[in-house]
């Protein structure tokens, strides 16, 4: 298996809901009725259960089953933006839970959910002695959240929304291997709530990005911030095998990456796993929270005074499926703390358009995250690019973003 000392979590390509808000009746993403039944139900066991194999990566080399044993209470790990599927526990738990007669702050109370298959995105093994000897990670660590529907982080799963509460480079830095390398573990955790690195471990630049989300695909060719690969397969096997180290292979030329981990436990699940992802539709923003004048006026903006249409076009609001810009053309550089552009460590040096879905629904935004609010979207636009809007340009412009 190929590692370097700057081995990291998993991502796949990258919505926020913070610790302690509560669930919006936007619901999970619907499922695209047009994918058959059986493979969206094998691709939903992968996304949400499948760890490749990567065991051989968090326990044997980092030691993440050690962490979890010895410091890791549910309260740890809610800190940490680790999620809990309320749908896994029994109802004698849950009553526990209400009641506040669970101890939150034992490591193995941890284990026990992780017995029971509770923390998502994380798929462990457990001795009859209640002790944790394995542990791996999945796709839903970085792609799912809950709908904290029970309590904070304790919910129904919402998969395809990124977990931006998640601190996967803490998580990491805390690790009994990188936490005997200090100048690692610090880089590890700059990298702050919902932002993580997939370059990092081959080129040693610091410069995460926010986890965006995975639904709302459908239609979309270059899903990734610099369009690397067009099918999701592509973007899947690299994050399986080179981020997750799971099993299997990875090759990337423009990049100099032959990634060869045997055996191969990834290839056969690449089509059913895409087709649960291309599945996700976006979730509906909900009503109460619009202004219909408001976001009337604002679509004008956006095809005319704007400029917002001339990149953000088509069905998914984006010209990704016809080309790519340079980072010259990206309002959201030069990139937090003069590192180089992210496009620049990409296979194509390039960016895409994003697709504009859920905006109201999540935050922060563009590749780096620079802008906190979408009213800080709108105002980077409009200073950055000339366009002298109008405050009540700017507002009815943000409320139509809102709709998407």
């Amino acid at each position: 298996m190929r590692f370097t000392i700057r081995g990291s979590i998993a991502v796949l390509v990258g919505l926020s809901l913070a610790c302690d808000r509560t669930t919006t009746d936007a619901g999970a993403p619907e499922l695209d009725q047009g994918g058959v039944p059986a493979t969206l139900a094998a691709g939903q066991q992968i996304f949400r259960h499948d760890t490749f194999g990567d065991e051989t990566f968090w326990t044997d080399t980092l030691g993440l089953h050690s962490l979890i044993s010895s410091s890791v209470s549910p309260t740890v790990a809610l800190q940490l933006g680790l999620k809990v599927d309320v749908e896994a526990l029994p109802a004698a738990l849950r009553a526990g839970l209400a009641a506040h007669t669970i101890d939150l702050n034992s490591p193995a109370t941890t284990i026990a959910l992780l017995k029971l298959d509770a923390v998502v995105g994380l798929k462990a093994e457990v001795n009859g002695q209640d002790q944790l000897v394995r542990v791996g990670t999945t796709c839903a660590l970085c792609r799912s959240t809950v709908d904290n529907s029970f309590a904070p982080g304790i919910g129904k799963r919402l998969d395809g929304w990124p977990n931006l509460d998640l601190d996967p480079g803490k998580i990491i830095s805390l690790t009994p291997f990188i936490a005997a390398h200090p100048t690692l573990a610090a880089v590890y955790s700059s990298w702050g709530k919902g932002h993580y690195d997939p370059r990092f471990n081959f080129d040693g630049i610091n410069g995460p990005v926010i986890i965006p989300p995975a639904y709302g695909l459908r239609g979309v060719h270059s899903i990734t911030y610099t369009g690397d690969g067009e099918e999701i397969a592509y973007w899947n096997r690299y994050v399986g095998v080179t981020q997750m180290h799971g099993h299997g292979s990875f090759r990337e030329p423009r990049l100099g990456i032959a990634v060869n981990n045997p055996p191969d436990l990834i290839s056969d699940k690449l089509p059913a796993l895409q087709q649960y992802q291309l599945s996700l539709q976006t979730p509906a923003v909900p009503r109460s929270s619009l202004d219909p004048a408001s976001a009337g006026r604002g679509r004008a903006v956006f095809v005319g005074a704007g400029r917002c249409a001339e990149c953000h076009s088509g069905a998914n609001l984006t010209d990704a499926n016809t080309r790519l810009h340079p980072a010259s053309e990206v309002v959201s550089e030069p990139e937090p703390g003069g590192i180089p552009s992210y496009a620049s460590r990409s296979a194509t040096k390039l960016y895409r358009t994003t697709p504009l879905r859920g905006l109201a629904l999540r935050g922060p935004y563009f590749h780096n995250g620079v802008a906190a609010t979408l009213e800080a979207v709108v105002e980077l636009y409009n200073t950055r690019k000339g366009l002298h809007l109008t405050a009540q340009q700017k507002a009815d412009l943000v409320a139509y973003l809102r709709s998407l």
